[in-house]
């Protein structure tokens, strides 16, 4: 892999180098002695956590020329002599030859206060940004098929320049590191297994300046899209500096942060952590404040959406009010917010009775009455959701049936039973079939509002299953007397419902549903006489005799009437 070095005092340098590379050397040989001490485990548990932390600082340091900041190289006796006292605590720890446990206690204490010292100390100079560009070995990006030794010595190169550069640098690092992780997935798994990369990144997105913020956003986003990683970025405390950037960021970076949490609340484990940090309040606030953007708003939907399956976090939100909120953005303008809160209270709505309720007090029926309005302006997936969310907020009660057919929903409904569009037109058809199996007043309005003739339209329809419904909704309309009377007085409705019974024609389920069409047409007089005088009444026969059990039972029906009439006549001459 090719470097360069720009500016650097190669003799100064090389003269220094050994020093930070032994005081590594020191660190690293204590970290592997402290797992052979068996006693004051916690202690060592978080003497080593500094151990680690120390090194991993020590190590960023070692592609650097300092040359022109001597305060780290005053640093390094100082953390030599701290790492070997410690080197000598863990060997009277491992032979166990300590004069006492209190005293013991207290030097390893003491000593993790100097590793926060230090800690600290280097903090400071790396946040100065004592680097710049031209301190700095550059590491070029690897070429495509790399080795995944060559990608990780990259991903350190921009680890190093992240922490001490100076804002430049690390506004730089960010945008390479963002442009690796955006071409090659093998890159993002690389800096999952860096746990100091995901730290800088919850430190970056808590820092003042929005640039960087946004940009490493934009890291997490490609983070977060892998299922796998998900937890390692929540375990690494993301939740609560994307919920602040939420909250007080920049519109993009809200947007950005919306995003990320959206794609994290996609493992439902997540869902606490968000709730946990204020994440729902805040989410609610977005939804409700007319300042948010359409693309804010609809990724704060998406993740309100992906908490509802926790029951406590759902009741937090109608308590948050959530619902007042959401009925009011089913009226908004935009319709990508209007699908969003549709669906939304939906979700909210399914298996509570008191959710729904309140859904329709608060207008929430109107509210998708509109959308279905054939003047209204809105697109097919608009109206195809608010048929779904009909169907869930209607049909399980007689009073929001009421308020729903109230609205005109029954002429809207024959609108769109002749709709081109096919998704629309099964959904028409569908609520149609609900309708039908309500009560006989409605189905008496349906027919009084030529329903049947669009039903005997769709039999045709090249979708099976808008054929089938289609045809059992028409027998079900045509159980009420009134509907069959007017059904028959059309001379060609009860020739082309028998037409299609040829056999060999159309299928055994669609067959079944005419056939009992064909039954109720011949429970009255006017029907039974149209079915005896058409000539597509051999198709029947022929059913009949491939022994289908509807089609005898109508031929068997129309042979005693037949008989009967015979009878009558010869008694009354």
């Amino acid at each position: 892999m090719k470097s360069k070095i720009d500016g650097v005092d190669e003799e100064q340098s090389s003269k220094q180098q050994p020093n930070l590379c032994k005081v590594i050397g020191l660190v690293s040989s204590l970290l592997s002695l402290s797992y052979s001490v068996k006693v004051f485990h916690v202690k060592w548990q978080l003497i080593r956590s500094k151990l680690e932390e120390l090194n991993s600082s020590l190590t960023s340091a070692e592609n650097c020329d300092f040359s022109d900041n001597s305060t780290i190289w005053e640093l390094l006796p100082a953390i030599s002599v701290t790492v070997n006292d410690c080197h000598d605590l863990a060997n009277r720890c491992v032979n166990l030859s300590y004069s006492g446990k209190l005293l013991m206690q207290s030097d390893l204490d003491v000593i993790m206060s100097k590793f926060e010292v230090h800690l600290k100390s280097l903090a400071e100079i790396y946040n100065a940004g004592v680097l710049s560009q031209g301190h700095m070995i550059v590491v070029s990006k690897p070429g495509i098929g790399a080795c995944r030794d060559d990608m990780k010595f990259y991903i350190m190169d921009l680890i190093t320049r992240m922490k001490i550069g100076d804002p430049v640098m690390k506004s730089q690092a960010l945008i390479a590191l963002n442009e690796v992780v955006q071409d090659d997935d093998r890159y993002v798994k690389i800096v999952v297994e860096s746990e100091d990369l995901i730290g800088l990144l919850v430190n970056f997105l808590q820092m003042a300046e929005t640039g960087t913020q946004e940009e490493s956003l934009k890291v997490v986003i490609v983070i977060a899209e892998f299922s796998a990683y998900r937890n390692v970025l929540v375990g690494a405390g993301i939740v609560a500096p994307l919920i602040q950037v939420l909250e007080s960021g920049t519109e993009l970076g809200k947007e950005r942060a919306a995003i990320g949490l959206q794609k994290l609340t996609e493992n439902s484990n997540n869902a606490w952590s968000i709730s946990a940090q204020g994440g729902v309040t805040a989410l609610i606030r977005i939804c409700s404040s007319s300042d948010s953007r359409e693309e804010l708003i609809g990724a704060a939907c998406g993740i309100l959406k992906n908490l509802v399956g926790v029951e406590e976090i759902k009741k937090f939100m109608v308590e948050a009010g959530a619902i007042s909120t959401f009925i009011k953005l089913m009226n908004s303008k935009a319709e990508a917010s209007k699908i969003n809160a549709i669906e939304f209270l939906q979700i909210m709505a399914s298996g509570s009775e008191s959710i729904l309720q309140t859904v329709i007090r608060g207008g929430g029926i109107y509210s998708l009455d509109q959308v279905l309005d054939p003047k209204a302006s809105f697109s097919s997936k608009t109206r195809e959701i608010a048929f779904r969310a009909i169907d869930t907020f209607c049909f399980s009660s007689r009073s929001s049936l009421i308020t729903l057919l109230g609205y005109g929903f029954l002429d809207q409904l024959l609108f769109f039973l002749s709709s081109c569009e096919v998704s629309i037109q099964e959904l028409a058809v569908k609520a149609t079939f609900r309708l039908c199996n309500t009560s006989e007043d409605i189905i008496k309005a349906m027919g009084d509002k030529d329903f049947m003739p669009e039903l005997m339209q769709l039999l045709d329809a090249r979708s099976f299953e808008v054929q089938d419904m289609a045809a059992e909704a028409l027998a079900s309309m045509l159980c009420v007397p009134r509907n069959r009377r007017k059904f028959v007085h059309e001379d060609v409705n009860v020739g082309r419902i028998l037409q299609l019974l040829e056999p060999g024609e159309g299928r055994s389920s669609n067959k079944r549903f005419l056939l009992s069409i064909i039954m109720s047409l011949a429970s009255c007089h006017s029907g039974r006489r149209k079915i005896t005088n058409s000539i597509y009444l051999k198709n029947v026969e022929k059913l009949a005799e491939a022994d289908v059990l509807d089609a005898k039972r109508i031929i068997k029906k129309l042979s005693t009437n037949r008989f009967r009439s015979i009878l009558s006549m010869i008694w009354n001459s």
